[in-house]
């Protein structure tokens, strides 16, 4: 289902990394899926311009760190990416791959995209909003509520594109770093747009306050 690449094309790192996601393919995503939400946490809460906690008589590396934004919450999402959402993805997308093994032509391409879509994409967009309303303290069932739908819609448009992608021009072993630099740049972009909307209504609640 999907073009050969020529084993001597792939950047040896590439190749060391695809040879322990052979080896090891549930510690391998688990590994880098808490490195890329580590990522995601910290890059978006500088990219969104979240003002950095003033710590006082705090060493030096703790200060530095506090100003990039490496705190408790990327350790969170950290843990999130290793305990959560790592294994989900793998077994969903594993038990999806062996459904659709060997099975060729376009009405198999179609039919894993909306296989995909209405059966791992609401487990995962669940599961997601799920645990960024217990990282964040928030309540449960309202963030599913308001969020599955927003959420789920983004994915709806962008699994099909990176599926088919995938389908036509990538060797299954490149599927798994393909499908996180997507969802590490989305995540990323979603990470900063949610936490400059935070600083805009608390900017506005702080400005409604003073006019009364």
């Amino acid at each position: 289902m999907s073009a050969a690449v020529p084993t001597k094309t792939i950047n040896p790192l590439l190749q060391k990394y695809l040879a322990q996601l052979a080896l090891h393919p549930l510690r391998t995503k688990a590994l880098t899926t808490a490195v890329l939400c580590f990522l995601q946490e910290v890059l978006g809460s500088n990219l969104a311009g979240i003002p950095a906690r003033k710590t006082t008589n705090a060493p030096f590396i703790v200060n530095a760190l506090t100003r990039t934004h490496v705190n408790l919450k990327a350790l969170k999402m950290a843990l999130y990416g290793f305990l959560v959402s790592a294994p989900l993805s793998h077994y969903l997308v594993g038990l999806l791959q062996r459904a659709f093994s060997g099975k060729q032509g376009k009405g198999a391409r179609i039919a894993q995209i909306l296989a995909h879509n209405l059966l791992v994409s609401p487990i995962q967009a669940s599961v997601y909003l799920m645990s960024m309303a217990i990282i964040n303290g928030r309540d449960v069932v309202k963030t599913v509520r308001n969020g599955f739908f927003p959420v789920i819609r983004v994915s709806w448009i962008v699994s099909p594109l990176s599926m088919t992608i995938a389908q036509n021009f990538l060797p299954v072993e490149l599927w798994v770093p393909f499908f996180n630099a997507i969802q590490f740049v989305l995540g990323t972009y979603f990470n900063m747009r949610v936490k400059q909307m935070q600083l805009a209504a608390a900017k506005k609640e702080k400005d409604s306050d003073k006019e009364h």
